[in-house]
């Protein structure tokens, strides 16, 4: 026996700084595994996955913010928070992981831990998809800019169409007045002219010279200018106020578009990368495929420690984990019937002492 906590005595001699760290971050009990060394390699292996899967986290995160506040600092340390968080949960993922018991228990367990694992790979992924293809997706974004402009010019006709139309139309009304006003004053002068040259017809009289149907008709031209020149005086107030309210609208609408087309010139948030990634996905199958493979690997990444700890043998470290949390809950138990006693002796006692 005692050769044997030499040896393990020894053996703790071995654990480098690196080792140690890994194992801390594979969230194992650092002094149960210093007593089985059988176990190092694999708890230091799930540490590295869950350390290099923190880093992916923090990159990932970090790149996403930075689309979004476009500040580097602020990037840098909502991309560690966030690194921390993931590295955190991770451990917690692992650590919670028992092997002792049935194997249908154990992957009862771990059932809702690969579920949470592979969100996390997807959500880990996301953002290292976008700066991978970041070529492609600002490309892609130019595309939807100049869509979205289209679509904003043809929305921006359609209300200048809607807010201006009864005022055109109205202006229209008053030009067909005025035409009609114009034609018949032009009718007025050919009958009179027809009427001077003796020229025949249903309205003259064919008699050549100034007679008494020229002076009429000299009258009624006359009449149809001053009806025409009044008309026009009387809508050349109306007709400016048109003009105005139709260049307003113009002009409101120009300035609208101007500063909407500012804003589309921004559209390249983390939204909008995503919506480019997605469409860039459904037009090229091979973009689709290589985004499909990416999110795969984070995602092996992220459950790899949980499938590692399901798929390995029961070790040492596994029995003395069980050992110990056994020998505690002894304690708790043993504790709480010796309370338990001790009180109910103290009742006993208290009521035989009324009695006497």
């Amino acid at each position: 026996m005692k050769n044997n906590q030499q040896a393990i005595n020894q053996s703790n001699q071995n654990i480098n700084w690196f080792q140690r760290f890994l194992m801390i971050c594979s969230g194992g009990n650092i002094h149960i595994l210093r007593k089985t060394p059988s176990e190092w390699n694999k708890f230091s292996g799930i540490g590295g996955i869950v350390l290099f899967t923190a880093i992916f986290a923090t990159l990932s995160a970090g790149y996403a913010m930075y689309t979004v506040f476009d500040d580097i600092w602020m990037s840098i340390g909502f991309g560690i928070l966030w690194g921390l968080m993931i590295f955190n949960l991770d451990r917690y993922i692992v650590s919670s992981i028992k092997k002792t018991g049935t194997w249908w228990n154990q992957i009862l367990m771990a059932i809702p831990r690969l579920v949470l694992a592979t969100f996390l790979g997807i959500i880990i992924s996301k953002p290292l998809e976008l700066k991978i293809f970041e070529k492609e997706v600002n490309k892609q974004l130019n595309t939807i800019i100049q869509r979205n402009k289209k679509q904003l010019q043809a929305e921006m006709s359609g209300r200048i169409l809607q807010q201006s139309g009864p005022f055109e139309t109205e202006k229209k009304q008053i030009s067909e007045k005025i035409a009609q006003y114009q034609r018949s004053y032009d009718s007025a002068s050919v009958e009179l002219e027809k009427e001077i040259l003796g020229k025949q017809s249903l309205l003259t009289s064919g008699k050549e010279g100034f007679g008494p149907n020229a002076k009429r008709k000299q009258e009624l031209k006359e009449q149809r200018r001053q009806d025409l020149e009044n008309y026009q005086k009387q809508m050349t107030s109306r007709l400016d106020y048109l003009d105005k309210e139709i260049s307003k609208v113009y002009t409101n609408l120009e300035t609208e578009r101007k500063s909407t087309e500012t804003f589309e010139d921004r559209f390249n948030g983390f939204a909008a990368r995503l919506q480019a990634l997605d469409e860039l996905g459904k037009n090229s199958a091979i973009i689709a495929l290589a985004a499909s493979f990416i999110m795969g690997l984070f995602i092996c990444l992220e459950i790899s420690p949980v499938l590692v700890k399901l798929i390995s043998a029961v070790g040492p470290y596994d029995y003395l984990l069980e050992k110990t949390e056994n020998d505690f809950r002894l304690y708790s138990k043993e504790k709480i019937e010796k309370g338990n006693a001790l009180t109910d002796f103290r009742i006993e006692n208290f009521i035989d002492n009324l009695k006497k």
